[in-house]
């Protein structure tokens, strides 16, 4: 009785077994390999039917012994076969993957290198229309500063007149932060170090910047995103942190390039990051960059032991 409710259990689980396996061909395809594993699950049910009515019979007979055997070397031969020819399954979604994440990295170039010429178009829209314009009033305002002897109109006209200068300044690095012609034409560590050396004008924190590249070049794509990142990394440090002083690293290594950040701030739980939507966004940017040029970026903070931040690329 027990052997008999085995049988029935195991019929039964068989079948649903098959079933699935059946219903799975259609996804892949109708391959070789699936279509043999599926039937040799439908045999094996086969076998534990066949095995049922002889328990059932109580006197098997040799036929059906025969042909019992005759299955299971079937079952076997199918199962060895399918799990051959299975791997083409597995090469084909690798393949998938593969292209996948190809297509992810052509889509996100394609967006950053959008981004950076809609900023060069913009910076130059900027430099080339807008500035000579403002060229133009400065030189009406100085030809009227002759003319003009009301010592209270000539304050006014001054102060137009350095208020048309603070306006030429702004343009100026507006332009040159949306696209630093000197990352164009000087490279990553110059551009860099006068990004830096601008910070520290300011005096709102002190920035240490060092590197061995001097002249060095990359591909462009690889120094825009390294640029875009360290001007993110030190945004995050005024605006979030609190950090007094910043060290940045640029090195040239024999294969690749990597760039070393850390500033003293108050640093954060990096777990954190999905729920602060200004700061997590930015970060992730970088990240998201970074491995557009197949880079590596690492983050590491705690509160209180300020923030570091390691990127390698490929030279």
């Amino acid at each position: 009785m027990v052997k008999l409710i085995a049988l029935v259990i195991s019929i039964v689980l068989q079948i649903f077994a098959a079933s699935i396996a059946l219903g799975f061909m259609k996804l892949t395809k109708y391959r070789l390999s699936w279509m043999l594993l599926s039937l040799s699950f439908v045999l094996m049910a086969v076998r534990k039917i066949i095995q049922l009515f002889e328990l059932i019979r109580g006197t098997p007979t040799d036929l059906w012994v025969n042909i019992d055997e005759w299955i299971g070397v079937l079952v076997s031969f199918m199962i060895i076969v399918g799990v051959v020819l299975i791997r083409e399954i597995f090469y084909s979604l690798k393949r998938a993957e593969t292209d996948r994440t190809r297509t992810e990295k052509r889509v996100l170039n394609a967006i950053i290198n959008t981004e950076e010429n809609e900023r060069k178009r913009f910076a130059k829209d900027l430099h080339d229309g807008l500035g000579p314009l403002l060229s133009t009033v400065k030189m009406s305002l100085s030809s009227l500063t002759a003319r003009i002897s009301d010592p209270s109109d000539k304050v006014i006209l001054n102060n137009t007149n350095h208020l048309v200068n603070e306006a030429i300044s702004t343009i100026k690095d507006v332009s040159n932060n949306l696209s630093p012609h000197i990352l164009s034409n000087f490279g990553l560590a110059s551009a860099i170090g006068a990004f830096t050396t601008k910070i520290n004008q300011t005096k709102t924190v002190e920035i240490d910047f060092k590197s061995n590249m001097e002249n060095l070049r990359l591909e462009n794509d690889k120094e825009v995103v390294m640029y875009r990142a360290v001007c993110e990394l030190i945004n995050n440090a005024i605006k979030h942190s609190g950090a007094s002083r910043i060290e940045i690293e640029l090195n040239k290594h024999e294969k690749f390039v990597t760039l070393q950040f850390y500033d003293n701030g108050r640093g954060f739980d990096t777990s954190t990051l999905n729920n602060d939507d200004t700061k997590g966004m930015g970060l992730s940017n970088i990240e998201t960059r970074v491995k557009t040029v197949e880079g590596v970026f690492i983050l590491e903070s705690n509160p209180g032991k300020g923030t570091s931040a390691f990127i390698k690329v490929t030279d």
